[in-house]
């Protein structure tokens, strides 16, 4: 099914890779406007996801990451295959999670963030057995360095 939101969401991201931070940013926001905060929760979950990385302040890119997690709860797995008949609801939370323990250690909340990632850590069996699963097992470990959550510990071993 052709999706020109999603279409132009990927614009917005495709800017943002190659470093037009303002540029997706300014994407975006004409994006959300057009959608709107009650607008189709994949379109809000993917656009508050990309929102969130191109914002410079951490509070506001916690807002962002918290509304993606919002429309990601409200999701179905047949609205997400309309799209892509790969894509599962239940694959976004790790990400989604790993964000929101970002954001908040950003902000210098280390309780909030070491709860973020407690619950990302439960849905990474989600993932595939594929790069991006990889990546984002990854960037769990690396947060829990930042974190100072003992990696060699079997819970952690055993929330992989």
């Amino acid at each position: 099914m052709s999706d020109d939101v999603m279409a132009e969401i990927h614009t917005g991201l495709q800017l943002h890779i190659s470093g037009d931070r303002a540029g997706a940013r300014e994407k975006f926001a004409a994006l959300w406007e057009r959608i709107g905060a009650e607008g189709d929760p994949l379109h809000r979950c993917a656009l508050a996801h990309y929102m969130a990385d191109v914002r410079d302040d951490p509070a506001d890119e916690l807002a962002w990451d918290l509304r993606a997690l919002a429309a990601a709860d409200s999701l179905t797995d047949e609205r997400a295959q309309e799209y892509h008949a790969t894509l599962a609801v239940r694959g976004f939370y790790p990400s989604l999670h790993l964000n929101l323990a970002e954001d908040y250690r950003k902000l210098g909340d280390h309780e909030a963030a070491k709860a973020q990632w407690e619950l990302g850590r439960g849905t990474l069996g989600a993932l595939g057995d594929d790069p991006y699963g990889t990546g984002i097992v990854e960037a769990y470990d690396a947060l829990a360095a930042r974190l100072g959550i003992e990696s060699d510990s079997p819970d952690f071993r055993a929330r992989r």
